[in-house]
């Protein structure tokens, strides 16, 4: 008999990503195989985003779009955030989907319907609303400590921490993920070595709340620079995703330097002080680009990621106004920036002083608008300067300015091998992404017809 084979598809963020990583390495443990496409699979995975409501219905037309394309007597099984936080409800509501399972719920071998595991606080077995309290035990069947696959890239996500013990009065996260969770150094240092093993350059350190690293419910000790100094020592590049701007200490800027990888992603949200707090969490613009500056004169090559919620119950034109001037003041190489979308059982649910729909539009246009001219500046002046690039796939690398599905990328001629990382000279830029040929000047064949139209 022919083993049976799966898709795993995967949304959201690069958490999302590392689960699916687990996922499969469980079902490769179960003697499945990869399909190599949706529709040729016997068991269908869908890994959901719940983080915001466009997230959420971006994941339930996927669940309904595999549902219809999947082939006779294959198996739908959705997992992930959506289900963690309306399992119950999504395996009543959507008759296609033969189980909905919670974090680290059995994928196979389970009758239809929902499977009810919860890492959360107030959905044990969905027997509780969310806005309680009552603590869900977690499950031994946990994904952070599951065999993954061999790496298909040269660079990998490295999962850190699950959960989160922040109270951001937007965020339903720890609601259905559950207080911070840290692994064991020495079992991360071992995942590391085997993804190096793999054929790894660079590795993503990911969390929830990254910086608080070693540090769950508010005991024990962060841990986060000694884990970078020894993931560093394994693999050519380490980069850090999520990180609290009140966690960005002296030490670890100097340990993110010491990567070579001077990659700066701050969770900073807004930088009206008032509007801050009432997203109860630190800081404040001044604060931001007072340690901005300081980076920068340590490290005149760091690059900056952030993101923003607009629309904030009681966001003011004065609130906006001081996030304009921010966005301009501080130059970031990359920003997102997002409407704010009411999540059930958070603070800001049951905040007064709603933004109209159609403000918080004009508002996101006008800052996406100036942030596309910054990043376009700041890739206009790269060009002429050479850049140390890893070659992820043909053609295509990423310096130490681009994470890996998140930013843009470096084209490149196709004559640069995959998966080793080789110096390159800029010659062109274009929105997000640029363009460069080998370090040593060569313009021959190896350099695709579009960088020479470019170049010209």
């Amino acid at each position: 008999m022919a083993p049976r084979k799966f898709w795993v598809e995967t949304l959201g963020c690069p958490k999302n990503s590392v689960d699916s990583d687990k996922v499969t390495g469980s079902l490769l443990a179960d003697g499945y195989v990869p399909a190599t496409s949706a529709d040729s699979a016997d068991l269908v995975v869908v890994n959901t985003c719940a983080f915001i409501e466009e997230a959420r219905q971006e994941s339930i037309d996927t669940i309904l779009g595999l549902s219809d394309t999947r082939q006779d007597g294959a198996e739908l099984v959705v997992t992930g955030c959506l289900a963690e936080r309306y399992g119950k409800e999504l395996a009543e509501s959507l008759p296609e989907v033969d189980r909905v399972v919670g974090f680290g719920g059995p994928i196979v071998s389970q009758e239809r319907g929902w499977v009810p595991v919860s890492l959360g606080v107030g959905r044990s077995a969905g027997a509780v609303p969310v806005s309680a309290t009552v603590p869900a035990p977690v499950p031994a069947f946990d994904l952070l400590n599951m065999p993954r696959p061999a790496p298909s890239a040269p660079w990998a996500y490295l999962k850190v921490a699950e959960g989160c013990d922040r109270a951001c009065g937007f965020c339903a996260i720890p609601s259905f993920r559950g207080k911070q969770r840290s692994r064991d150094r020495h079992a991360l240092v071992g995942e590391a070595e085997s993804l190096a093993e793999g054929g790894v350059r660079e590795i993503v350190l990911v969390a929830q709340d990254l910086a608080s690293y070693g540090r769950d419910q508010g005991v024990g000790s962060k841990q986060i620079v000694e884990l970078i100094d020894e993931v560093a020592d394994i693999v050519d590049r380490v980069r850090l995703l999520y990180l609290y701007p009140s966690e960005l200490t002296d030490g670890l800027i100097d340990a993110i330097c010491r990567t070579g990888v001077p990659y700066f992603d701050l969770s900073l949200q807004h930088v009206s002080r008032p509007l801050v707090r009432r997203m109860r969490r630190w800081g404040d613009g001044a604060r931001y680009l007072e340690r901005i500056r300081d980076i920068r004169s340590r490290e005149p090559d760091a690059v900056f990621r952030s993101n923003f919620i607009v629309g904030y119950p009681g966001e003011t034109e004065t609130d906006h106004d001081e996030l304009l001037a921010f966005v301009e003041e501080a130059q970031l190489d990359w920003c997102g920036f997002f409407s704010y979308s009411e999540e059930e059982g958070t603070y800001a649910a049951d905040l007064d002083e709603s933004v109209p729909d159609m403000l918080v539009h004009e508002r996101l246009m006008e800052l996406r608008g100036m942030q596309d001219d910054i990043t376009a500046y700041r890739r206009d002046a790269l060009v002429g300067r050479t850049v140390s690039v890893l070659v992820d796939e043909p053609s295509v690398g990423r310096s130490h300015r681009e994470a890996p599905e998140i930013d843009g990328v470096v084209n490149l001629p196709e004559s640069c091998p995959v998966g080793e990382i080789v110096d390159v000279e800029v010659v062109a830029a274009e929105g997000p992404d640029v363009y460069a040929i080998v370090a040593d000047g060569s313009r021959n064949g190896s350099v695709p017809e579009r960088h020479l139209r470019l170049v010209r």
